[in-house]
């Protein structure tokens, strides 16, 4: 049997991708050089890896390549926080209000549900 230990996600700024995420999910980030920097915050760790000559990805257009899937006990206080940290609510939001499709300051696209 395996076990997810950490997602890893292309960046052209890994700490400063780690450090928007270590805010918005209350973790702490835990590797933090040039070309690769991690965040501890729940059962999986994030990681972000420098990618060179990056490009971000195209929500909804050209979907993504993954996201990530969040829970807040209230989304409004949620969306405040996350667009002070540097998120951003694209215009298309699929489901109906049941969750929020922000996008990170690189572009990724993650969902925020209550």
């Amino acid at each position: 049997m395996t076990t997810i230990t950490a997602i890893t996600i292309d960046s052209a700024d890994p700490a400063a991708l780690a450090a928007f995420y270590a805010k918005a999910i209350g973790g702490k980030v835990t590797q933090n050089d040039p070309d690769y920097a991690s965040v501890q915050g729940g059962a999986v760790s994030l990681g972000f890896q420098r990618v060179d000559g990056y490009r971000r990805p195209a929500w909804p257009a050209g979907g993504a390549h993954v996201h990530l899937e969040l829970q807040a006990d209230d989304l409004d206080a949620a969306r405040a926080e996350l667009t002070a940290l540097g998120a951003s609510v694209p215009d298309f939001q699929p489901g109906e209000g049941s969750w929020v499709v922000f996008t990170d300051p690189e572009g990724h696209p993650f969902c925020v549900s209550a």
